[in-house]
């Protein structure tokens, strides 16, 4: 059977850096920091006090208007706001696609957290006729791509991908397979994710995952440093269009790139902890070099999981070179998570459109805060800034909690 190509035509992002995909590529390319203190709360109450937080944003009202904000949870309307851009820089809107054939697949790590939250304390302290009607479609991690259908009238193929923080990346690949298969026209994919709460951050600092830098929160990510000490949460989204290549060309789409292939696999070590020996990711990432059907010498660049966890960077830097050999070291590699934190379940989709721009713009966006690369991370981390590279070839990694793995690689469109 013979697969479609895989053409991504719109991309679009959203986190501590900025509302769009201009402003997030302009600050990853310089070198800044999304990673800010966070205002009105209570340091007493928040061990880590500081995160990439989406500041001064409010959805376009021809998106969700004021009644229906108050009726679905940050994610979605994360989820709602990058769609647009990224639709209407694909131009899809103007495509001639039966609706039935054009579909959305989103991840997200643990969808509506904060309305669950807040819900919870309405319950216990008002009592069950006071939760809102609204509850449940206001969290549900499949509302997004629900909601994405509803106001684009995509028809075919709807549901979420919720693998921690794999999500996004299985959504892509699903969404690509759909299309491979014929089943699908086009697709929207990618992840949002918006869980910046005292109940999730008190839970990911009592497993000691977080960085403590509450002083230094622009320094507290940092990726393959030795004195990285934890993730730093973020929120946002990442938003890719994906079409069938020979119908997108036939309607003369602006083609970006290609998806040419992707691994997936399990670690069953650790509910949290990598395999120090890499027995997961090692796999995931040759399954996605076999299905491009490349060698791993075109591999040009990797953004990496690279979350600035003790065990995870030294675990994923030798993963790569088991896979890459010496390549490993003549590739360049980053974790952009320096920049705008970690993004759960939707970091496959921010990273995914940052491989495709960096692919478009031959520019590669720097691993800030690596001021003292730890000895056993000795590969090209593209330290403190940025690396113009002509390239064909990127690969993203996202690996997650339960040890679920997942790698995407993409092909700069030739035309």
């Amino acid at each position: 059977m013979k697969l479609n190509r895989v053409a991504v035509t719109g991309i679009s992002a959203l986190c501590g850096l900025g509302h769009s995909m201009d402003e997030v590529w302009a600050n990853l390319i310089e070198g800044k920091s999304g990673i800010s203190s966070m205002k009105d709360i209570d340091p007493k109450m928040w061990p880590v006090q500081f995160a990439g937080t989406v500041n001064d944003f409010s959805i376009a009202e021809d998106l969700l208007d004021l009644k229906e904000r108050k009726r679905f949870d940050l994610f979605i309307h994360y989820a709602l706001h990058a769609t647009d851009e990224a639709i209407k820089a694909a131009g899809l809107l103007d495509a001639k696609y039966d609706p039935y054939m054009m579909g959305s697949i989103m991840g997200t790590g643990l969808g509506g957290f904060p309305v669950i939250e807040s819900t919870t304390e309405i319950y216990h302290a008002k009592g069950p006729r006071r939760v809102s009607p609204f509850f449940i479609p206001a969290f549900i991690p499949n509302m997004s791509a629900g909601r994405i259908s509803m106001q684009y009238n995509l028809r075919g193929v709807n549901y979420a991908t919720s693998s921690a923080c794999a999500s996004a990346s299985h959504a892509i690949a699903a969404a690509a397979s759909e299309i491979m298969l014929g089943r699908q026209d086009a697709m929207v994919t990618g992840g949002s994710e918006a869980v910046i709460t005292g109940l999730t951050m008190a839970g990911f600092a009592s497993m000691k995952a977080l960085s403590k830098w509450n002083d230094q929160p622009t320094k507290a990510s940092r990726p393959f440093d030795k004195e990285r000490n934890g993730f730093v949460m973020g929120e946002g989204a990442g938003i890719l269009i994906l079409e069938n290549l020979d119908k997108a060309k036939a309607r003369g789409a602006n083609i970006l790139a290609e998806v040419v292939g992707y691994g997936a696999t399990a670690d069953a070590y650790h509910i949290t902890s990598p395999h120090p020996e890499g027995e997961g990711t090692i796999p995931c990432m040759q399954q996605a070099l076999k299905y491009a059907g490349i060698a791993k010498e075109e591999i040009d660049y990797i953004n990496a999981h690279g979350t600035s966890t003790p065990l995870g960077d030294i675990a994923e830097t030798n993963a790569i070179k088991k896979v890459f050999g010496d390549h490993a070291y003549k590739l360049n590699v980053s974790s952009t998570k320096s920049m705008h934190g970690h993004l759960l379940g939707a970091a496959g989709g921010i990273e995914s459109v940052i491989c495709i721009k960096a692919l478009n713009e031959g520019v590669i966006p720097p691993t800030i805060n690596l001021d003292d690369q730890d000895e056993k991370c000795d590969l090209n981390y593209t330290a403190n800034t940025m690396v113009k590279r002509d390239m064909q070839y990127a690969l993203n990694n996202s690996f997650g909690f339960g040890g679920t793995n997942s790698t995407t690689i993409f092909k700069k469109y030739l035309r």
